[in-house]
C-alpha cells in the first residue's frame, strides 16, 4: 500500500475502460464491465471455497495482477486497464485447454491493440 494509511481500492482508468468499450462493440466482442478479485488462490481448491460468497458480491472474475497494476499506475501517475478473457469458471468447474487458450484469446488482444 505504498505506505499510506487506510485501504485503497484501485481502479481502472476511465477512458482507457471507454475506449475498451467502444472497442468491444465495434469488434462484435462479447464483454463485461465490473470488479474482479485480485487473488493468487484461485489455483488451490481451498481458494475456491469462497467464489460464491465474492459472486454475491458482484465479482465477475478471479486473476492475479490487476490490483498490482493499478496500484503501481496510481503511483506513478498513470493510466492503466486490466481487460481478462475467462478461460476457467469456478462456478461451472469448467476450462479451456491449452490449445484453446493458445488460439482463441485473439479478441481481447486485438481489443487492447486497437485501444493502444
Amino acid at each position: 500500500s505504498f505506505g499510506c494509511p487506510g485501504t485503497f481500492a484501485p481502479i481502472a482508468d476511465y477512458e482507457l475502460m471507454s475506449t475498451a468499450i467502444e472497442c468491444c462493440k465495434e469488434h462484435g466482442a462479447r464483454f463485461k464491465v465490473g470488479n474482479i478479485l485480485s487473488s493468487d488462490n484461485f489455483y488451490y481448491a481451498e481458494g475456491c471455497s469462497q467464489a460464491d460468497k465474492w459472486k454475491r458480491m458482484g465479482v465477475l472474475a478471479v486473476e492475479m495482477e490487476a490490483t498490482a497494476l493499478y496500484m503501481n499506475a496510481a503511483r506513478a501517475g498513470k493510466s492503466a486497464l486490466c481487460i481478462c478473457t475467462i478461460s476457467d469458471s469456478l462456478v461451472h468447474g469448467t476450462a479451456c485447454s491449452a490449445e484453446e487458450r493458445q488460439t482463441s484469446f485473439t479478441n481481447m488482444m486485438k481489443i487492447a491493440f486497437d485501444i493502444i
